[in-house]
């Protein structure tokens, strides 16, 4: 397994990321690991994301607390997802995304 790293956004200067720091070593990212933006989502122009995707490599994991962390433009967030995902071979794990057990579904309905 590769490196385990973490990206933090906030919107403005004034806001705290301390909820999204405290998450990303709850769950085990190593504090010299974890990028951080104050910068608007609009788009992917921040310095710490280049920086961060620059070091990204196979088998690493890229964690960020929420899907509106990484960005605002859903079509900007596929591009970069399918990018980290596929171009460059890592993982993405999202903490606030909880995952459907489809299993659950499945065995209610053949019963």
């Amino acid at each position: 397994m590769g490196k385990m790293y973490g990206y933090v956004r906030v919107s403005s200067r004034d806001q705290c990321e301390e909820r999204q720091l405290v998450a990303m070593r709850e769950f085990g990212v190593s504090e010299r690991y974890i990028y951080a933006d104050k910068l608007s989502g609009k788009n992917f122009e921040r310095p710490q994301y280049k920086c961060l995707v620059r070091r990204i490599r196979a088998g690493d994991v890229l964690v960020i607390k929420s899907i509106d962390r990484l960005g605002r433009n859903y079509t900007e967030i596929q591009e970069q997802w399918r990018y980290i995902t596929g171009e460059l071979g890592a993982d993405i794990q999202v903490l606030d995304m909880p995952l459907l057990d489809t299993r659950a579904k499945k065995d209610s309905i053949d019963s």
